[in-house]
């Protein structure tokens, strides 16, 4: 699996899962070549450390088998770039040092090879990026021994060499063919379900085959979230999301874009899952939470009438409508309208309710990265809206109300959503690549992720 990290961090990024929306983008660029090559050196040095087979020497009445070790391989050079409408074009120098054990003494000798490989990037049938090898050819150089005092030796040398040759000529395009299958298999790996919440997943699946130009090579990307097994739809149908041209993506590794039709699935299931509902108990004889019937009583009498002695005050907080993100350039809104029950707990713990509130809650939502997640935060922007839906303690002045429990609602609700968010999303990845130094960007009707690529080995 060593030899796939080098190749597999160019397509690191490339997700899996069913056809359909919504919609993701994910483009990796002309940086992330430039690290690949570099991070790539050590895994193709270990897959061109091929076996050489023994040497048979013919020249006398008897066959004298000859071992010959590969004892280093260095690759000075690595270079990828894109092929415009097909893949990748591998090219790179390596220098190979061999040990001949030959009676009286051993032999060392050097050997220079370019390497040249092409490798088509296409769509599996199952939806994950497949690499093929369609054009290999290793170009030998001349070989230099190191040692020229010992005249049988060198004798043996050119006969040597040829075998060499031969092997090597056979044997490095294999072992590149071999690393791309290590790298497929590395990529199948994506299409693995990642968890949202305890009971909820994401998964990435490519949609069509990949885009590549000579700058980047570009995928469009499905994501589909499931709870309990079952994938979340949409009432309403979206069109496809295409990532604007104008999205600068010459100076980062990788861009992801992600389409507002994948911000409404994920409420969707937040929504569905029941993980934005919650439950706010007040505490007698506290500052902090004055939820209590003794508050209330003071604003609304027939409250005080029925409770006579204070008991605790519960919020019931139930988001029965789905909450609404809204992206505009450079800023980025969520809007939650719960449905809140007040109610009392009786002297027999038993709930008695006595009011209930149509609430809107507009939040200022920022975006930020972790490792390859996708997480955020919120706060509130102006003033919480309440409209009393329901009552059993009489006619209820609005504004009171609001005063008393919008600074006790706006905290745990805040606290909980951002704790929510903070769990995030993963994004398009490959096990142990985070994203470095990315930056989130907000658009009209998307959001675009700039970062580099960071490989944990």
């Amino acid at each position: 699996m060593a030899g796939a990290l080098g190749l597999g961090l160019l397509l690191a990024l490339l997700p899996v899962v069913s056809a359909s929306m919504p919609g993701t983008v994910v483009r990796l660029n002309k940086a992330a070549l430039s690290y690949v090559s570099e991070i790539g050196k050590g895994p193709l040095q270990r897959a061109l450390q091929v076996t050489v087979p023994y040497f048979l020497d013919r020249s006398g009445e008897v066959l004298q088998p000859t071992r010959i070790q590969i004892l280093n391989v260095h690759v000075p050079q690595f270079h990828l770039k894109f092929i415009a409408d097909f893949g990748i074009r591998l090219s790179a120098a390596a220098n190979f040092t061999f040990k001949i054990f030959r009676v009286p003494e051993p032999l060392e000798l050097t050997l220079a090879v370019e390497l040249l490989a092409d490798a088509r990037v296409a769509q599996s049938s199952i939806g994950t990026p497949v690499i093929s090898t369609s054009y290999c050819f290793p170009l030998l150089g001349r070989s230099s021994d190191f040692d020229d005092s010992n005249s049988t030796s060198r004798a043996l040398l050119v006969p040597v060499q040829e075998h060499i040759k031969a092997v090597l000529s056979n044997k490095l395009c294999l072992s590149v063919a071999s690393l791309v299958q290590e790298l497929n298999v590395h990529l199948g790996t994506l299409i693995g379900l990642n968890p949202v919440g305890p009971e909820s997943q994401i998964r990435y699946t490519m949609i069509s085959a990949p885009t590549i130009t000579s700058d980047y090579i570009s995928l469009d990307i499905s994501a589909v979230l499931f709870l309990l097994g079952k994938p979340i739809v949409l009432p309403r149908d979206a069109t496809r999301f295409v990532l604007p041209q104008h999205v600068r993506t010459e100076d980062t590794m990788a861009t992801v874009g992600l389409s507002q039709h994948l911000f409404d699935s994920a409420l969707l299931l937040l929504q569905k899952a029941g993980a934005l509902n919650l439950d706010i108990t007040g505490q007698l004889g506290s500052d902090d939470n004055l939820l209590n019937t003794s508050m209330l009583g003071l604003l609304i009498p027939e409250v005080a009438r029925q409770f006579p002695e204070p008991m605790p005050v519960v919020l019931k907080v139930r988001l029965g409508a789905t909450p609404v993100a809204t992206l505009h350039p450079n800023n980025a809104t969520l809007r939650l309208q719960p449905f809140v029950e007040v109610l009392a707990v009786a002297s027999n713990s038993a709930f008695h309710s006595l009011f209930s509130l149509d609430v809107v809650v507009d939040l200022s939502l920022q975006l930020s990265v972790s490792r390859a997640k996708l997480q955020g935060t919120t706060s509130v922007l102006g003033d919480i809206r309440l409209k009393v839906a329901s009552s059993n303690v009489g006619v209820i002045d609005t504004d009171q109300v609001h005063a008393l429990t919008g600074s006790v609602f706006e905290e745990p609700l805040l606290k909980h959503l951002n704790a929510l968010l903070g769990i995030g999303i993963a994004l398009p990845s490959v096990v142990n690549l985070h994203y470095v130094t990315p930056e989130v960007s907000v658009y009209e009707g998307y959001v675009v992720i700039s970062s580099g690529l960071f490989y944990l080995h």
